[in-house]
């Protein structure tokens, strides 16, 4: 049987990811998503990723990689990372996104139509080549529905 915990009650996530570039990583992360800064140091950077904490860490140019996986018709990117939202957060995000001209990966739409895990999602990438996923759900008790 597996465990049904409210979502408040989950523990906040921790995700480290590549950059080359912190200043561009605080114009985007901070500047452009909104992400508070945390701690620092010349080699990486801490941002409040809609409550949970992601961290930048500055490699070389050769150190990012590009895999993709096919999902429900589309080539996703392996190395993701995103937020899940409710429908009227990711609708909004969505129209901002498209009104700052930003390039989709994965336009906006939804996947698995009609299925347990129906849900809207959308990719695009940090100027890093980070690809990032927002999605959302119209009952987010169905997250993990099979």
């Amino acid at each position: 049987m597996e465990p049904h915990l409210p979502t408040a009650r989950y523990p906040r996530f921790h995700l480290a990811f590549p950059v080359t570039d912190l200043e561009a990583a605080r114009r985007f992360y901070g500047g452009f998503l909104g992400c508070a800064e945390g701690r620092s140091s010349d080699d990486w950077v801490d941002f409040d990723f809609f409550g949970h904490q992601i961290v930048a860490h500055k490699v070389a140019a050769a150190a990012m990689s590009d895999a993709t996986s096919l999902v429900d018709g589309e080539n996703v990117p392996v190395r993701h990372f995103g937020v899940v939202l409710d429908l009227p957060s990711w609708q909004a995000l969505a129209d901002r996104f498209r009104a700052a001209r930003v390039e989709f990966v994965i336009e906006p739409y939804t996947r698995f139509a009609g299925e347990p895990g129906e849900q809207a999602t959308m990719f695009f990438l940090d100027p890093f080549g980070n690809a990032l996923e927002f999605k959302a759900f119209a009952d987010m008790d169905r997250l993990f529905a099979k």
